[in-house]
């Protein structure tokens, strides 16, 4: 499966980056939503106002999501591509990666990951954005008017057609593999429970208790936990020990034992632990 897998993505990036970077040039516009999903607020940390400024700074015409379009782009959307950043961080690093998405919702062009180590989120979103920024400056972008772009697809582009195929073919195959392996580690790392001495402890595993991993989103003073919904189970605050936090409205403390995330909370005198799969 390792094989296959890795495989499946060296094709995968090939064929998108040759499609993307020679349809880059035909997109007039960028939308910048005015939230992106990591946060709660929009244009929280004026991350969104940064993404357009910089986008215009490198030769792009930008606009927020919802204003002051130009009549063209109210005619025709897909004269626009709509950008998204992702947010893959630790807890020493900002991770932030641009990706551009076309009116079918297909990604024309994604750049390489920017990062960042500032502890303050306003300068680690800030630099981290930046970074990813970086090889915009070198692409030379300018606008080349492409009718097949605001097109459907007809007998006419048989080529870019069977290239969108294999792309989402692609994408789905990919998906899957992720799904199997991740199912196979969280049956195979399921700790089994235990009784100590004196009192009833309870481990619950994470397919149990939560559906699915649990993905850390930061905020202010700790983190939020959401599922794939996504929906906040869970809110989470530091203390002064390193990988032990507050559970937010439940009487309940999340420590990191070994490879595991424990969350313990008495519930009607006993102590309880139920064991998270949480992705930083």
């Amino acid at each position: 499966m390792k094989t296959k897998f890795a495989s499946l993505l060296v094709v995968y990036f090939l064929v998108t980056s040759v499609f993307s970077q020679s349809n880059l040039n035909n997109y007039k516009y960028v939308i910048i939503p005015k939230r992106y999903t990591f946060l709660k607020d929009n244009d929280q940390f004026k991350l969104n106002s940064l993404t357009v400024f910089l986008f215009n700074k490198y030769g792009f015409q930008a606009f927020m999501e919802g204003e002051g379009y130009p009549d063209d782009l109210n005619a025709d959307k897909c004269l626009a591509l709509n950008a998204d950043l992702l947010k893959d961080s630790s807890m020493f690093k900002t991770k932030f990666q641009l990706e551009l998405n076309n009116c079918e919702g297909l990604t024309v062009y994604t750049t390489k990951v920017g990062e960042s180590r500032e502890k303050d989120f306003d300068r680690a979103y800030s630099q981290a954005l930046r970074n990813a920024f970086k090889e915009l400056e070198t692409i030379n972008y300018k606008y080349v008017p492409n009718n097949k772009v605001s097109q459907p697809v007809t007998k006419d582009n048989n080529n870019q057609t069977e290239v969108v195929k294999e792309i989402a073919q692609l994408k789905a195959e990919i998906e899957n593999l992720k799904q199997e392996k991740e199912t196979k580690v969280v049956i195979s790392e399921t700790p089994k429970p235990s009784v100590p001495m004196g009192e009833v402890s309870k481990v619950i595993s994470a397919s149990d208790n939560v559906s699915g991993v649990l993905y850390a989103q930061a905020i202010d003073n700790g983190f939020q936990l959401v599922d794939s919904s996504p929906k906040v189970v869970y809110k989470i605050k530091n203390t002064s020990l390193e990988n032990v936090f507050m559970v937010e409205g439940k009487n309940a403390t999340l420590y990191k034992k070994d490879d595991n995330w424990i969350m313990e909370y008495y519930e009607n005198n006993v102590l309880k632990q139920d064991v998270l799969n949480i992705k930083f």
